[in-house]
């Protein structure tokens, strides 16, 4: 490949994963929040992505070539190549799909991430529970009901490697939340979560104020108002509200940061949670 078709090449690969990889995240916030898209438009999203992953090999395999011929050893050229063809946010995406793996695991070891000696987990998937169990169990019968209704052998096997893909994506994203609560620390620190999409950690001198405030806000995953209020929601409902002595920085799931004043989130023990970080002066 030429200077100018590495330049085009990457800009392509750049262009299509920047578009997919993001679509790929929607669709498993989808699954989790219980919503299933038709058959037909999963199966259109899983070509277009199979065609986005073959161009992004066959880039990745050009400038590696190249990055070899320049003198580079084998794994710095690779590192060069997929820092120039993968977009930080897509790389971030990757990275959670491989957390998301990993939380499977961990769940089916009852292991906790990030839980030391002396720490108060907190966790928060009581709400979501329910609705994500339904889920693999409808997606479970749709799986068994295809198999008898598809005569083609290689639409069954695409329907059927979809479908599989899908019930992990939506256990291990589960999976990744009950692995991975909140976090009281005993020094007074405060580490906030959501499975792996979410991770921010509060320092014990940020910490104003913090109390029991059930709330039921509409919404996405994750918002923020004008006045520097997050609301981190599950299953529509937050319980819990920390006021900061101080804005923090927080990032989203594709990397973006923001700032905020205010943060209320859900756990499942709410009064345990915060009795088990409010200082004794603030008691």
């Amino acid at each position: 490949m030429s200077g100018a078709g590495d330049v085009r090449g990457v800009r392509a690969a750049r262009i299509v994963a920047g578009a997919v990889i993001p679509g790929e995240l929607a669709w498993a916030v989808c699954l989790t929040a219980g919503v299933r898209p038709p058959e037909w438009a999963t199966a259109s999203a899983a070509a277009v992505a199979l065609a986005a992953l073959a161009l992004e090999a066959w880039v990745l395999r050009s400038l590696y070539a190249s990055r070899r011929a320049e003198g580079l050893g084998a794994l710095s050229a690779l590192r060069a190549a997929v820092r120039a063809v993968v977009p930080v946010r897509v790389r971030r995406l990757l990275a959670h799909e491989l957390r998301v793996a990993a939380s499977l695991s961990r769940w089916a070891a009852r292991r906790k991430h990030g839980v030391r000696p002396g720490d108060h987990a907190a966790g928060y998937t009581g709400p979501q529970t329910a609705l994500i169990y339904g889920l693999t169990f409808v997606s479970v019968i749709e799986t068994v009901a295809l198999a008898f209704l598809i005569p083609w052998p290689v639409v069954h096997w695409i329907v059927l490697v979809l479908d599989v893909y899908g019930v992990l994506m939506v256990l291990g994203t589960h999976a990744a939340c009950v692995t991975r609560p909140h976090v009281v620390r005993p020094d007074g620190s405060l580490r906030i979560r959501y499975g792996a999409l979410f991770d921010l950690a509060v320092p014990a001198d940020a910490v104003a104020s913090v109390r029991v405030d059930r709330r039921y806000p509409h919404g996405r995953l994750m918002t923020l108002s004008d006045e520097g209020v997050l609301d981190l929601i599950v299953a529509g409902q937050t319980t819990v509200r920390l006021e900061l002595t101080r804005p923090l920085v927080f990032t989203r799931p594709l990397g973006r940061t923001e700032e905020a004043q205010t943060i209320r989130f859900h756990a499942d023990d709410p009064r345990a949670l915060v009795g088990a970080l409010r200082p004794p002066a603030l008691t």
